[in-house]
């Protein structure tokens, strides 16, 4: 087996059952600050973060039930440095035969999905150059040319109202967070 390139903790998401209730703990107890907000397949999701260069380190998604039949761990997230290093991981896994293996771009990075052996998901990604308002998904074929994945994510996101260089985006994360 080929050996994966460095990979580093970024961020978790977490099934919840009062969503309101547990963004208030997050950032009236534990500091953190709401980076965006919206619903993602019907359900309520807020992106929270203590760190600038994180867009999210928590991610609260509505729908816990009551009854607790399966993790309430949403995904484990792990951040390859490069694109070329996700596009490596991509291409490892399918060598591998992960099964579901899916790869999407949120506007702001690109993103391989599988499950582990125990069904938990996990995610691989890598930042791109860009900043767009959260949650978005839409699927990117990573086996294409960097230049090509590059300019068409652009071209995907550049129209929307948010859309700016995730360096201002950033900069201006890290004044709010000073202001707190």
């Amino acid at each position: 087996m080929a050996e994966p390139p460095p990979l580093a903790f970024s961020h978790i998401g977490i099934f919840v059952h009062d969503l309101a209730r547990m963004q208030g703990f997050y950032e009236d107890v534990l500091g953190f600050a709401v980076t965006d907000r919206g619903a993602l397949d019907g359900a309520g999701i807020v992106f929270l973060s203590r760190d600038a260069r994180e867009h999210h380190q928590i991610v609260l998604v509505a729908g816990r039930p009551a009854a607790l039949d399966f993790n309430i761990v949403n995904q484990i997230s792990l951040r390859a440095q490069t694109l070329s290093d996700l596009r490596g991981v991509f291409s490892l896994l399918g060598r591998e035969g992960v099964e579901e293996l899916v790869a999407v771009t949120h506007g702001i990075a690109w993103s391989v999905y599988f499950h582990d052996p125990e069904g938990n998901r996990i995610e691989i990604f890598t930042d791109t150059p860009w900043y767009v308002e959260q949650p978005h998904r839409e699927p990117i074929d990573l086996t294409r040319p960097e230049p090509e994945i590059l300019a068409e994510t652009e071209a995907r996101i550049k129209d929307h109202p948010s859309f700016r260089p995730l360096a201002e985006w950033r900069r201006d994360f890290a004044n709010l967070l000073a202001g707190l």
